[in-house]
């Protein structure tokens, strides 16, 4: 009988608890340890795995067989590359990491190391959108839309770094973005930016962005992000060559806040643990982990330049 693969967590914010829960369910793995530079986050972690303040000392000491990365985006890039650097494969939170050129250096990394290397884009693994895209397999499709809207103020769980553009790396572009760009990839392969509009608070925050792109065969798709939203709203739309529209909301038969992410991270641990024991460098969760940086690169740039939203509409 093949053992449990040994499993670290660095990062125990407002994430962790549905990595947590997704090891414990599935038989493929056992928590060894985690990690967290706060001193109240370890003291507060109830489970009996091992407690580092530092990812060094715990690759050195836990030997763990795999990392989950669930940081804030701007230290994704180090503590990325400090557990490819000796071996241990990675599953990071989207966004891979801040910039392309970032992310080009892990996945230049993993694939010289032969290390696996996963983006966990949650949204694909959705029991809606799986649905969806299993319905349009063989199918024209003629445009796809995605919506993510949502008060990201209700989201923090405490986290801070969101609303820092610097710690973020701008708002819900860089941040919800790679998740419903991730959609888009999933549906039409290689995309195209050809046109986008970003709305931003005094701080430099995206609050709200509409990003328009093509697929390779001409097929159109939009992106719609919003965080000032009243309420949430997650869904796919698809409209087929015929006429036909699919629909999946994403939050659709979950009830309770954030109830779709439970079965979605289980589903991305049950493929990471299959990617670390075939040892291939690059897996089906882990190919949009680039190609999506470059998609929110591309859309701020050529964004029209937007005056700042006011109070009211940041508040909307």
């Amino acid at each position: 009988m093949t053992r449990p693969l040994r499993l670290g967590v660095v990062g125990l914010g407002a994430i962790s608890p549905y990595y947590l829960a997704a090891a414990e369910r599935l038989s493929e793995w056992q928590l060894t340890a985690v990690c967290d530079a706060r001193a109240e986050a370890l003291e507060q972690f109830p489970g009996r795995a091992a407690r580092f303040s530092d990812l060094r000392t715990l690759l050195d000491r836990a030997r763990p067989d795999a990392l989950v990365v669930a940081v804030p985006n701007d230290v994704h890039l180090p503590l990325c590359r400090d557990a490819l650097a000796v071996g241990v494969p990675v599953c990071v939170e989207k966004p891979l990491a801040l910039t392309p050129a970032e992310g080009s250096l892990l996945v230049e990394l993993a694939q010289r190391g032969g290390v696996p290397l996963m983006t966990a884009f949650h949204r694909r693994y959705n029991d809606a959108v799986r649905a969806l895209v299993h319905r349009t397999t063989g199918r024209e499709i003629r445009s796809v839309r995605v919506r993510y809207l949502e008060r990201i103020e209700e989201h923090l769980g405490g986290e801070d770094w969101y609303l820092d553009p610097a710690r973020c790396g701008g708002g819900c572009v860089s941040d919800n973005g790679p998740n419903a760009l991730d959609l888009v990839r999933l549906l039409l392969g290689e995309l195209t930016v050809t046109g986008c509009e970003i709305q931003r608070d005094g701080s430099g925050v995206d609050r709200q962005a509409m990003i328009r792109l093509r697929g390779r065969t001409g097929t159109t798709a939009s992106v719609e992000l919003d965080w000032s939203y009243p309420g949430e709203r997650k869904d796919l739309e698809v409209e087929l060559a015929g006429g036909e529209v699919l629909h999946a909301d994403m939050l659709a038969g979950h009830t309770g806040f954030k109830a779709s992410l439970w079965h979605e991270y289980e589903a991305i641990l049950t493929e990471f643990a299959a990617l670390v024991r075939t040892g291939a460098p690059v897996g089906p969760g882990a190919h949009g982990g680039l190609p999506a940086l470059e998609l929110v690169e591309a859309a701020y740039r050529c964004a029209r330049p937007a005056p700042h939203a006011t109070a009211a509409e940041a508040d909307r």
